[in-house]
């Protein structure tokens, strides 16, 4: 009898205790837990030593860290027409735990969804230059719209990432072609601009000279002595007489009649 009584006792020390050790729960600084009361909202507990009544009370633990979506692949046709595979990665938080428990069943798979579906409805409103050259611009746009969808359910998106814009062989070859021509179209007007400033100095070079008959002298023998260093060829040039004239003396009898 004293044997029965014994382990009835132990029974009754035990059951309290494994209850009591069952109802503790540690919340780390970054959780919190969103306890149910019978099958409706209570409070948000934590961080730290917390007790949840068993039967009663239910807690859904809930993580506040940034997380890291990798969005997959998505098959983008672009507003002209080019088909492109686009992948992201997205960086949200939950900031209401109440909200990310209550509003959606799994805010991880809803988030994913939505960024995918987001990211297509986006880039599908740009053409490829754009997806290429204006990436900042269109992760700003899909930060917007994922932060605006995603508060309802206490969620904030930080960041969006677009990592990488794939494309076909064929449209890989087009735009080499296309760049190649822009290389050629900006090295030819560079070329006719050269040339409209050449021949505007030269046109105001030749004002000068034909104002003044000695820069045009000065002109012919700074040409002559160019000429003359070069010991490779025989050239025979004419020698205008009104050069001459300026070298040999003037005689009494110049100037007058016959």
């Amino acid at each position: 009898m004293d044997w029965i009584t014994g382990e009835l006792w132990l029974v009754v020390l035990v059951i309290p205790l494994a209850i009591l050790a069952y109802s503790l729960k540690i919340l780390r600084e970054y959780e919190r837990g969103v306890v149910f009361l019978l099958g409706r909202f209570w409070k948000v507990k934590g961080p730290g030593l917390i007790i949840v009544v068993p039967v009663i009370q239910a807690m859904v633990r809930v993580d506040l860290r940034m997380r890291v979506l990798d969005v997959p692949s998505q098959d983008i046709i672009s507003r002209d027409n080019v088909s492109a595979k686009v992948n992201a990665v997205v960086y949200f938080r939950v900031i209401d735990s109440q909200k990310a428990v209550i509003q959606v069943e799994n805010f991880m798979v809803a988030t994913s969804q939505l960024a995918q579906t987001t990211l297509r409805s986006v880039l599908g409103q740009h053409e490829l230059d754009e997806m290429l050259a204006e990436r900042d611009k269109l992760n700003a746009d899909i930060q917007r719209i994922l932060d605006q969808q995603t508060e309802a359910w206490g969620i904030k998106v930080i960041n969006v990432e677009i990592k990488q814009v794939d494309i076909g062989e064929t449209m890989i070859r087009a735009i080499a072609r296309q760049a190649e021509a822009e290389r050629n179209r900006r090295a030819k007007v560079i070329d006719a601009e050269g040339e409209e400033q050449a021949a505007e100095k030269f046109l105001a070079a030749a004002r000068i000279l034909a104002s003044s008959p000695q820069a045009l002298q000065i002109r012919y023998l700074t040409t002559l002595q160019t000429i003359a260093t070069d010991r490779t060829n025989t050239i025979v040039f004419p020698f205008p007489m009104e050069l001459m004239k300026s070298f040999l003396p003037v005689r009494d009898g110049d100037g007058g009649g016959s």
